[in-house]
């Protein structure tokens, strides 16, 4: 038999919060994807840069990019998207870390993501209750 716990609801102030923190990494990711698809010279330059040599991983990369997103986007799939996107921008965090470089924006992406998964589903703050 199942056992559910009960979740307080969702404030108004809360799941707009939520929506829009969650929109900012899903826009963010969104340029990155156009721009892996677009391919324009200086995007495949930089991911050369970063040791990631050949257009057809750029168009893998923007692939997995946008299905990790929309996973993330739709609310039942939401924290399954959540735990996709950390493993990417993990990657994206290695990547940095490996050449010498800033990893400070992949891993704000992802406190963004996780956070805005937080104040929008109450599942979530249920399993990692804030409060003392």
């Amino acid at each position: 038999m199942a056992s559910y716990t009960q979740t307080e609801p969702v404030s108004k102030t809360a799941l707009v919060a939520g929506w829009i923190l969650s929109a900012l990494p899903a826009l963010t990711l969104l340029m990155s994807r156009v721009m892996k698809l677009l391919q324009p010279e200086a995007v495949v330059k930089g991911s050369k840069d970063l040791g990631w040599e050949g257009e057809s991983l750029l168009l893998a990369l923007g692939i997995v990019e946008i299905g990790c997103t929309v996973i993330y986007l739709i609310p039942r799939t939401a924290v399954l998207g959540a735990i996709l996107l950390t493993g990417y921008l993990g990657g994206a965090i290695a990547t940095h870390v490996r050449i010498g470089e800033p990893f400070l924006p992949p891993l704000l992406l992802g406190v963004l993501v996780w956070l805005g998964l937080y104040l929008r589903d109450p599942r979530l703050r249920a399993l990692v209750p804030l409060r003392s």
